[in-house]
């Protein structure tokens, strides 16, 4: 089969490489049928991963057809088109007792195109099947299913769940890429007073208005002044980090206002600054933390019922074969003004659930 490789900082080919088989008796493979890249590949590509080997398969997010399954595999079998979470659980560590996959003991975590190989090919062994696939609802597209796997659970469990939004709050974003984007369509579902977004580009900034941010800041024009306005002088209740510089963490310490939530999404090649002088007195939260996905059946449940907006960041399509080109629009989103790349299409048909009528 074919795959995308990494082969050091820079470096990466879409080459040959071996097929996948069943290595443990929980072991599931997959046919890739839609995939997608995500700003975690490009720190990879950048050097910024240097746990991931080279020789590596990328990718931790795909759609496909499940071709073969492990002895002990329960939950699906062969034929069975599902999600592949980005997260890998064991089920049996301390860590997945408490729905804490992404610091699972056992194995599992991040792994998929970070410890073993990915899912940025056209087969892919998925290891924890039974924790680590979902069966896709029929009327749940393969380009809406792709981003559950993590940008959704990512933005979701990271920055609302952990930036604890409520209703009435200010809440800002500070980047509009498709995490960021996320985060603000999740934010949402709990009622904040108002949004605010921070970013480089004009059309993120537009995308996030259309995913209900009421305001949109420059990030070079002094966006925490713009929050202060808002808000009365006091700053904001949760700002989420969806970019992962030091100079945008610590711009999201100035905007929290005191008792508010900094919540860290981004994942940071650098060392940042945390200015304790300035934040010791200001009872100030900050959270970090890899996605769980704890949260994808309830996310999958909300996406087959059209509540969730997950096709408006998708603005690239491209067949799998292509996946260098993929690569090169995506990792230049400031000038192609791309958001989420799909790759792969749909192969069998998705049949809508008929919503039942009530009778009069």
């Amino acid at each position: 089969m074919k795959g995308y490789v990494f082969h050091g900082p820079g470096q990466s080919t879409w080459e040959e490489v071996p097929d996948p088989d069943v290595k443990e008796p929980t072991d599931a493979v997959v046919r890739v049928d839609t995939v997608t890249i995500c700003g975690t590949d490009l720190h990879i590509l950048k050097g910024d991963v240097p746990e991931v080997r080279p020789g590596t398969v990328l990718g931790h997010e795909a759609v496909g057809e499940v071709v073969e399954v492990g002895t002990d595999v329960r939950t699906v079998r062969p034929g069975d088109r599902v999600l592949i979470s980005c997260i890998t659980a064991c089920g049996r560590c301390r860590y997945c007792r408490e729905a804490m996959y992404g610091q699972c003991l056992g194995g599992g975590g991040w792994i998929l195109g970070h410890l073993v190989d990915g899912t940025q090919a056209e087969y892919v062994r998925v290891p924890y099947a039974d924790l680590s696939v979902h069966p896709l609802p029929a009327g749940v597209t393969n380009e809406d299913a792709v981003l559950l796997a993590d940008i959704f659970p990512t933005a979701y469990e990271v920055g609302v769940l952990n930036g604890r939004v409520r209703p009435g709050d200010t809440v800002a974003v500070v980047g509009a890429g498709p995490i960021g984007l996320a985060a603000i369509a999740t934010a949402r579902l709990f009622a904040p007073e108002r949004i605010v977004a921070v970013d480089l580009a004009p059309t993120r900034l537009e995308a996030a208005r259309k995913l209900g941010a009421e305001a949109v800041a420059d990030a070079r024009e002094a966006p925490e002044q713009l929050v202060a306005d808002l808000t009365g002088g006091l700053g904001a209740d949760v700002v989420v980090e969806a970019v992962g510089e030091p100079e945008t963490f610590e711009l999201c310490t100035r905007m929290v206002r005191p008792g508010g939530r900094v919540a860290n999404v981004g994942v940071h090649g650098r060392p940042a600054t945390l200015h304790l002088e300035e934040l010791w007195i200001k009872n100030v939260t900050i959270t970090t933390g890899l996605v769980d996905t704890h949260s994808t059946p309830t996310l999958l449940r909300m996406a087959a019922a059209g509540r969730l907006p997950t096709s408006q960041l998708v603005t690239h399509t491209f067949p799998l074969e292509r996946m260098q080109e993929a690569y090169e629009v995506f990792g230049h989103a400031a000038e192609t003004g791309a958001l989420k790349v799909v790759l792969g299409g749909p192969r069998r048909e998705v049949v809508p659930v008929p919503v039942p009528v009530p009778e009069a």
